[in-house]
């Protein structure tokens, strides 16, 4: 389900998250394959940026587990 974040992306390039975010392409696209998991203060970041609850970003990261 991981997949899932990278359908919340949408049209948006992984390049303009990872700016809006602080980090690197490299660090949002090895969270989006379950490579990584993001600190606290980047979940409540990609929370907030993809509009969803802090729970339901937890439970997509963790689907696969």
């Amino acid at each position: 389900m991981r997949n899932k974040l990278i359908a919340l992306r949408g049209d948006r390039k992984r390049k303009e998250i990872a700016n809006t975010l602080s980090i690197t392409p490299q660090m949002l696209g090895a969270i989006e394959r379950g490579n990584r998991n993001p600190s606290l203060e980047l979940a409540i970041s990609l929370a907030k940026l993809y509009n969803i609850t802090l729970d339901d970003l937890i439970f997509l990261l963790n689907i696969d587990t």
